[in-house]
């Protein structure tokens, strides 16, 4: 089984099955309810750092949070992956960490865009409950040569996204492909498509993962997982939209 979410993988399940699980196993039934907590959780931080940011006077620390706020989340995120059993503990952490930012950077595009981040909620949802009937109907079945493209493109992408990390630190800037171009935006939209299909392949896992007798902890990883594709899903849709809306 391989999955091209760095967070669910194959490998996972090897460092989990270390020791007798004591706590049950991995159920579908507690993995929806673990991703619906964390989905919660998200959504109520980034709810308290949206009003904090739409106020009149925001606190002078959004700024650094905004720059510095990332490490906290990637950290934890980090951690979970290499140490699935500090899911349940950690993994709240990382959804309330990463809603804060989500709220403050939603945000930012709602002052700029108005009603840009209700399109990019709706969408993302409409796409989460499409792929996942897509998925139970077998419409869409991740086989080994549908996961191999998938984790191509999503380690391309993440390359792709760190050199321009590093070269923005030189000052160097990579143009057209975050403009609002047609090159811009046709790059977007396949990083949209990608991130939707990574769905499927968390869909895959924790089907997997309930069939082979994962340990319990695995509920929270799994779920942790699925969040973290949600929200990179998001955050690009909303920056396809961004860039059609500013062509208008």
């Amino acid at each position: 089984m391989r999955t091209s979410n760095p967070t669910l993988n194959d490998h996972v399940f090897e460092r989990s099955r270390t020791g007798v699980a004591t706590d049950g196993v991995m159920t579908l039934n507690g993995t929806v309810v673990k991703t619906a907590i964390l989905t919660l959780l998200l959504v109520t931080a980034a709810s308290w750092s949206w009003k904090l940011a739409t106020s009149s006077n925001p606190p002078a620390w959004f700024g650094s949070a905004l720059t510095f706020g990332w490490i906290i989340p990637l950290g934890v995120a980090l951690i979970i992956s290499f140490v699935p059993k500090t899911a349940p503990a950690l993994a709240p952490v990382y959804a309330l960490g990463k809603g804060i930012i989500v709220g403050i950077i939603s945000a930012m595009y709602e002052r700029q865009f108005g009603g840009i981040v209700l399109s990019a909620v709706v969408l993302t949802c409409g796409i989460l409950f499409a792929l996942l009937a897509a998925y139970m109907t077998g419409l869409i079945k991740p086989t080994e040569n549908f996961k191999l493209g998938i984790f191509a493109a999503t380690g391309g992408i993440a390359l792709f996204y760190l050199a321009t990390i590093v070269l923005g630190m030189f000052g160097i800037q990579v143009p057209g492909l975050f403009g609002n171009g047609w090159i811009g935006i046709a790059f977007s939209g396949f990083v949209v498509v990608i991130a939707a299909l990574n769905l499927v392949l968390d869909f895959d896992f924790i089907e997997n993962g309930c069939a082979a007798g994962a340990p319990k902890h695995m509920e929270w990883y799994a779920a942790f997982g699925l969040l973290v594709t949600l929200v990179w899903l998001y955050l690009e849709i909303l920056r396809l939209l961004a860039k059609l809306r500013s062509r208008d």
